[in-house]
């Protein structure tokens, strides 16, 4: 399943997030329940069993969620969920610390960091902006960040879904059209740490970043666009939005 903010079990997690933040956890911890129980897939499973571990009032619980949330990532195993597996493994390494079994806590803090956080995605990857550019050119860290336009980059952004690179080129800041590049990273790259491991585990929607510049190899023309008001409640997140971006 491609990971997509219209989902209805990311939407609950979303609206559970939201009455976290408002320090409502009895309201959140029903939406996360809610979102379980009604997850028809691995991957809505897997989402929605991260939240629900984190609310478990006792270690035996917590434990048994985080389990539970591990079986799915590991059914599933690809480039969207494999960064949540060192923090999986941490934190139920933690819980078998607090249970005093030295002996399995052992073995997940060694889990934990065996796992290379080099990604293994192999594209196709793709670029969303309202640049006019031409196949053959090359796109290159050091622009403005199309949420805090006050910011200069230092890498270049990039994703492996096209949907996602929609709505970045829906959400860039100029009267231009949208845009979708199909890419190719010309250097090293690395899972983008202002989307992994934050609002939702691992790296759901395959968001990457390059000092080295990317190739453009052809353009995309047909993507999922957003209804008008939905981008505009993208907007005013983003407008919102008091984090740092981590450069």
């Amino acid at each position: 399943m491609e990971f997509s903010p219209n989902n209805s079990i990311v939407k609950l997690c979303l609206q559970g997030m939201s009455m976290e933040e408002n320090g409502k956890p009895e309201e959140a911890n029903k939406l996360f329940l809610q979102a379980w129980n009604e997850a028809t897939n691995d991957f809505e499973k897997f989402i929605a069993a991260h939240y629900v571990a984190r609310h478990q009032k006792n270690v035996f619980d917590k434990l048994k969620w985080l389990e539970t949330d591990l079986r799915f990532a590991l059914k599933i195993n690809n480039d969207s969920v494999k960064s949540a597996f060192p923090s999986l493994y941490l934190n139920i390494a933690k819980c078998y610390e607090d249970l005093s079994d030295t002996g399995k806590a052992k073995k997940n803090y060694e889990l934990a960091i065996s796992f290379n956080d080099k990604p293994s995605d192999k594209g196709p990857f793709y670029h969303g902006t309202k640049a006019d550019l031409q196949v053959g050119e090359l796109l290159i860290a050091g622009g403005s960040s199309n949420y805090k336009p006050e910011i200069k980059m230092n890498h270049i952004y990039f994703t492996a879904l096209v949907n996602g690179a929609g709505l970045a080129a829906e959400l860039a800041k100029s009267d231009g059209r949208e845009h979708i590049y199909i890419v190719e990273p010309t250097g090293s790259f690395e899972n983008d740490p202002n989307v992994t491991d934050k609002k939702f585990p691992g790296n759901p929607t395959r968001s990457y970043r390059s000092q080295a510049p990317l190739k453009i190899v052809g353009e995309v023309t047909d993507w999922v666009r957003l209804a008008p008001e939905e981008l505009q409640k993208w907007r005013e997140k983003l407008a919102n939005n008091k984090g740092d971006i981590i450069n």
